[in-house]
């Protein structure tokens, strides 16, 4: 099933801005990690479930309690994977972009020159094309691939996000959900593949190429595990540019649960 992914401009900033949150969390972090360091650092955030942090000096009146705390956090990252996802998962999400579009693999790159050079290039293009495709369908996926990570998160982890670099949420996702993206996309990858016959398509580019006078032989290449470590890596180069992004402009607060805990 095509995974259709639609937002208007004005959805795709709410979802870029509530992104941006989670590392609005600095004055509660300390005290929810104080705590869970009494289980030895493994309480995961979805477990404190009682007590207050108070709103930095605002008194009782406004005072947070750790599940608003963990929640906003929570629906920061939640909702802040999502723009990755929407924007890699959708028409074009990797065919239009230069900065991870699918390229026909390096070791077939002296065939795909060859073939352009005879005026064959319509062979590459459509396999190239049908790679990004199915790049695009996998993409998806991740979504709640993404969600179980964050549900797992303890406290520590979060703790260390906001104090690492600049890129440190998106190493966490990578180091707790590349398996199982892996796992998730291949299947996908593999029907992708078959709907439209790239097989067959990789398998005539490769008949055209050794009927033209001196080709060597061409190397072989998984396409499978091809796309589907391309999609992977895609989606976390598009993690990556999010975050910085993020940590440079923390500006939004676009919901009621948002703004009583980063307010």
């Amino acid at each position: 099933m095509v995974l259709e992914l639609r937002m208007d401009s004005m959805q795709g900033k709410s979802y870029g801005n509530l992104w941006r949150l989670v590392f609005l969390a600095i004055p509660f972090l300390p005290g929810l990690v104080q705590m869970g360091s009494t289980a030895g650092g493994c309480a995961s955030l979805q477990d404190v479930t009682s007590g207050d942090i108070p709103d930095s000096g605002s008194g009782q009146e406004n005072a947070l309690d750790k599940p608003t705390v963990v929640a906003g956090i929570k629906e920061a990252l939640h909702i802040g994977t999502d723009r990755p996802v929407i924007s890699t998962s959708q028409l074009d999400g990797f065919l239009a972009n230069e900065l991870i579009r699918i390229d026909t693999p390096q070791q077939l790159e002296p065939m795909a020159s060859t073939l352009r050079r005879a005026g064959l290039g319509n062979q590459v293009d459509e396999l190239e094309t049908g790679m990004n495709r199915a790049a695009e369908l996998a993409a998806g996926e991740a979504r709640q691939v993404f969600w179980d990570a964050i549900n797992q998160m303890t406290i520590a982890d979060a703790f260390a996000i906001l104090k690492g670099n600049d890129t440190a949420v998106t190493t966490y996702f990578r180091d707790r959900t590349w398996q199982s993206l892996q796992k998730r996309f291949q299947p996908i990858v593999q029907q992708k593949m078959e709907e439209m016959g790239l097989s067959r398509i990789y398998g005539e580019s490769t008949d055209l190429y050794e009927e033209l006078p001196l080709a060597d032989k061409p190397t072989l290449v998984d396409l499978d595990d091809y796309i589907t470590g391309e999609t992977i890596s895609g989606l976390f180069i598009v993690l990556a540019q999010e975050e910085q992004k993020i940590r440079q402009d923390p500006v939004a607060r676009t919901t009621e649960l948002l703004r009583r805990v980063f307010g």
